[in-house]
């Protein structure tokens, strides 16, 4: 399509991470293989959650959640990133790169809101805990969770319909592995400025709502762990809130990390380490984090083991 001298872009082109074909199996291979292990991992913690009835509280129904968060997250990029390694169509049509956004948009907020009532709950757990029961009653952790769901849509919808009215012309060449901010601002031919206030403001607010919610969470844990006298007592309480902190602080690092780049020193190769990160490592990474130090985890899947291969 074209308006007046410029041809408004349709579709874009993936390069992807290398043009080498040889480097490219390798990297289908290992993408590949994280992919089925982020599946198996998170569909693992899930179908012990659901399965174990010692593990039907609060804090795993948020677990449970942040799971299938993740899967739904790297089922959004992995695919497309297996087919680019092996095929040399590396195209992408614009309502396949909206659809892409949206959904990713969708994950990364619902992520915001479900981490900020993890860390409502893990107050709760410390600071009122013979309260906790009561407080943390079925229908407020469903509100919870459907509420982070709501947040996350309506951001979704806003920020992608902020971004896709913008019309993009030039080369449609996006030297990423997905469609993102970044790339997309870089290929438009419609003034940004508006859109880019929109964006700082809708990303501005989200993500420092929830952080500040987070702290306040913390600041209030903090203060209950150190009225603690027994070290014991202490280190079990801090216990409890370590997986939390871990998935906060990769989850927050890596997009803060993307998002507060200035647009002057952002390079492509930055864009990708730190697209990469949250968006095929995290989700890899969060199954890990909360079974390798946990207990019931552990014990629940050694007992699922057992009703499998009973005389294993």
């Amino acid at each position: 399509m074209e308006v007046g001298n410029r041809t408004i872009l349709n579709e874009f082109i993936l390069l992807g991470f290398t043009e080498d074909p040889q480097l490219q199996l390798i990297l289908f291979g290992i993408f590949l293989m994280v992919y089925l292990l982020t599946l198996s991992g998170n569909m693992t913690l899930m179908i012990l959650i659901r399965i174990d009835s010692r593990l039907h509280t609060p804090m795993y129904f948020f677990i449970g959640n942040l799971s299938f968060l993740d899967f739904w997250y790297t089922s959004v990029y992995t695919p497309r990133i297996l087919v680019n390694c092996i095929s040399e169509d590396k195209r992408i049509s614009l309502a396949g790169c909206g659809a892409q956004f949206f959904f990713s948009c969708v994950v990364a907020y619902t992520e915001c809101y479900l981490l900020a009532a993890m860390s409502y709950d893990r107050y709760v757990a410390i600071c009122n805990p013979l309260l906790y029961s009561g407080i943390m009653s079925t229908s407020r952790c469903t509100g919870l969770i459907a509420g982070s769901y709501a947040g996350g849509f309506l951001n979704a919808i806003a920020h992608t319909a902020n971004t896709f009215r913008l019309s993009f012309c030039g080369k449609n060449i996006i030297d990423d592995f997905l469609c993102d901010v970044a790339p997309l601002l870089k290929m438009s031919c419609t003034d940004t400025q508006v859109y880019e206030k929109v964006l700082l403001g809708m990303v501005g607010f989200t993500v420092l709502s929830n952080i500040l919610a987070i702290l306040i969470s913390y600041f209030n844990i903090l203060v209950a762990i150190l009225r603690i006298r027994s070290t014991s007592g202490r280190r079990k309480a801090f216990s409890t809130c370590a997986s939390h902190v871990i998935s906060v602080l990769f989850f927050y690092g890596s997009m803060l990390f993307m998002y507060s780049t200035p647009s002057s020193t952002f390079t492509p190769t930055t864009g990708k380490v730190a697209s990469l990160f949250y968006t095929v490592l995290n989700p890899l990474l969060n199954p890990l984090i909360y079974s390798v130090r946990n207990k019931d985890v552990k014990e629940a899947f050694k007992k699922a083991i057992q009703r499998i291969w009973p005389h294993g």
